[in-house]
């Protein structure tokens, strides 16, 4: 029997990298300070690092899924010289109201709803009981607590008002470091 293994969500825009609105080109992505650090921490404790994140810019015609995938690879080569990785992404492009053509659908991959989760839980082997989330929107903090995921964190000042569910808020991604050790040891 294969034994499952703990993951670590991230939210793209905001955690992994600064907010830009609708960011699509790789020469206007910074990474958030801390990043990198987490990364190593969560890989080196056997962490599947994962990106769950809405992306209604596609949906609303701003830039197509390749320009995504451009800016994942470009993210994807900022990390590499610090041998950490994203091992798996997954992203929504859709927006029920606010979508255009094929993209205008309500569906179970947006969050808050936890399509991303559990799907890459199944195609990852993930425990969903062991791993931990951190997203800068209360949707992220809905998607993970519908999935199940038992450590939630909300990452900086986006939200004026408090989220529905049980979460830490965190200033600094080194927090999620400390729980990872904590969890791991």
């Amino acid at each position: 029997m294969k034994t499952l293994r703990p993951a670590l969500f991230l939210d793209r825009d905001g955690v992994i990298n600064e907010e830009v609105h609708y960011l699509w080109k790789p020469e206007d992505c910074r990474l958030v300070p801390g990043i990198i650090p987490l990364l190593q921490t969560a890989q080196a404790l056997g962490y599947v690092t994962v990106v769950i994140t809405n992306q209604a810019g596609i949906g609303r015609g701003m830039y197509s899924e390749a320009d995504f995938h451009v800016l994942m690879d470009h993210i994807q080569a900022e990390l590499a010289p610090h041998n950490v990785r994203l091992d798996a992404i997954y992203f929504s492009p859709f927006h029920p109201e606010h979508g255009v053509g094929e993209y205008k659908i309500d569906t179970d991959c947006r969050k808050p709803a936890p399509g991303m989760i559990l799907r890459a839980a199944e195609e990852h082997g993930l425990d969903i009981s062991r791993s931990v989330l951190v997203g800068d929107r209360c949707t992220d903090i809905g998607a993970g607590t519908a999935a199940g995921i038992p450590h939630l964190f909300l990452f900086g000042n986006t939200e004026a008002a408090p989220c529905e569910g049980s979460y830490r808020k965190i200033d600094s991604l080194a927090e999620v470091e400390s729980t990872l050790r904590t969890l791991s040891a």
